[in-house]
């Protein structure tokens, strides 16, 4: 029987926190978005095509970074505030290599750390 590995994210826009589901243990890691809100002023002042196309490079740079820590796991929990669980989801479906891997997508408001943990542990507890 092959062993379960579960990860969960809490994610928005800007930052991706990484959950990985161990036994009773969860390891936590953090992943940024490099389109900064400085950033985004800076393109929109040159030309705001620009600005969007900057956003649309970095947003899908963040994208595979979390799609690369999600690789060898499973079963994956997207969680958060924003649509940005949902862009990454049609992502992942449409990535052959995630094929085989289980993608739920909930949506969770803003949590501390304790209570993203308690969040991710009940979920694969009731999987």
């Amino acid at each position: 029987m092959e062993t379960k590995k579960q990860i969960g994210i809490w994610m928005d826009h800007s930052i991706a926190h990484i959950l990985e589901h161990k036994g009773d243990k969860i390891i936590t890691s953090n992943i940024e978005s490099e389109f900064t809100h400085e950033q985004r002023q800076q393109a929109l002042g040159r030309n705001e095509n620009l600005m969007h196309n900057k956003e649309h490079q970095m947003q899908t740079k963040y994208y595979k970074t979390i799609a690369d820590a999600i690789k060898g796991h499973n079963e994956v929990l997207l969680f958060g505030p924003t649509k940005a669980k949902e862009e990454l989801s049609n992502i992942l479906k449409a990535d052959h290599h995630f094929s085989n891997v289980k993608i739920e997508v909930m949506h969770a408001d803003k949590m501390t750390e304790n209570q993203q943990h308690a969040f991710v542990k009940k979920h694969f507890q009731l999987t």
